[in-house]
């Protein structure tokens, strides 16, 4: 499947992630990248026209269950924002 045909399908997923303050926010799945073994997500939140997306990583608790993280870390930041410009160069304008 083609990057743009994968986007198409992808943004139609809603999320609705709870923080640890119990507020609820729904955001567009985009991408899942593994990055050194670990997966982030990449999400844009829904509800606002935002155009700054949102990286977390994704903690497995059991089988059926996982967390997803706040990262910190800079470079990691970027690493992952990295892999998903490269993924989808040929169909988002993104602005640095």
């Amino acid at each position: 499947m083609e990057n743009e045909e994968l986007l198409q399908e992808e943004e139609s997923s809603l999320l609705t992630l709870t923080d640890e303050n119990g507020v609820e926010t729904e955001f567009e799945y985009l991408d899942c990248i593994t990055y050194n073994e670990i997966e982030y997500l990449v999400l844009i939140p829904a509800d606002e026209d935002a155009n700054e997306i949102v990286i977390l990583e994704v903690q497995p608790v059991d089988e059926e269950n996982e967390n997803y993280v706040a990262v910190e870390d800079e470079a990691i930041l970027d690493a992952v924002y990295d892999i998903f410009k490269e993924r989808f160069k040929d169909v988002l304008n993104f602005e640095d």
